[in-house]
């Protein structure tokens, strides 16, 4: 489990973001796989939900997670669902006491908000399609329906691929140089001739300074790299594998 410093200092909030390690998963899911979306036995699954939950002393029932689609697409939260039941988006925002946000990932950038004044937290699934999009802007934006100011809020960057391992094709940087010129900080020419590697965790974290976050770091992370510690979409895909497990990032106020 690892934490982001300013979020440790914030009175009345909890978050985590959670390795691979101290589940009960199997094969290519050991073994912390949180994810029911993936094809991991739903049993382990819940099992490793519930875990994850303990070690945030909260029951399972109170972790929420949406169906990740990579949009731009936010909520404000105020109920649990059935894990795998959620609505179709990639943040959420809440100031429930008690009720967990969960993010689920590998390879793609979990961010955690948190708006210690108005008790008010957030979670986003930032894959560069989302970031792009403007998934952390939607998240912020909800977090602001419930009463939260921008320059209060805290941002946490998760455990995601780093730039070294995180190879795109010839169809960027384009886009990216179109919506900022200086977006072109995040790609270096790649071994094969026109492409790039990408640095998702810089992007993610300019975008947030951009919106006017004052407060925003990242754990320093490479999930594709890092098989022990995470799992990773990228890894497994390179190896054939039909599937992969997915981390749990997650952030709650206390009640």
């Amino acid at each position: 489990m690892l934490t982001i410093g300013s979020f440790n200092h914030l009175s009345g909030v909890r978050h985590a973001f959670f390795s691979r390690r101290g589940g009960v998963s199997q094969g290519i899911y050991e073994s912390l796989n949180c994810g029911p979306g993936s094809k991991d036995s739903r049993a382990s699954v819940l099992e490793n939900r519930r875990r994850a939950m303990a070690a945030m002393d909260l029951p399972d029932g109170e972790l929420v997670t949406a169906y990740q689609i990579h949009s731009a697409e936010a909520t404000v939260v105020d109920r649990a669902w059935a894990p795998g039941e959620g609505p179709r988006l990639d943040a959420m925002a809440t100031s429930t006491p008690g009720l967990a946000l969960g993010v689920l990932t590998a390879d793609c950038a979990p961010v955690l908000f948190a708006d210690q004044g108005a008790g008010v937290v957030g979670a986003a699934h930032a894959g560069w399609r989302g970031a792009f999009g403007g998934v952390l802007l939607s998240c912020i934006e909800a977090m602001e329906s419930l009463g939260a100011q921008r320059q209060r809020i805290v941002a946490g960057i998760g455990p995601c691929i780093g730039k070294t391992s995180y190879e795109v094709g010839p169809e960027f940087p384009e886009p990216f140089l179109e919506q900022a010129r200086d977006n072109g900080d995040f790609f270096t020419p790649a071994a094969r001739a026109g492409h790039f590697m990408f640095d998702l965790k810089g992007y993610v974290a300019r975008r947030l300074a951009a919106l006017g976050l004052k407060d925003v770091q990242a754990l320093p992370c490479d999930t594709c790299l890092e098989e022990d510690r995470f799992f990773s979409y990228r890894r497994g895909s390179k190896r054939g594998e039909s599937d992969y497990g997915r981390l749990l990032s997650a952030i709650y106020i206390e009640p």
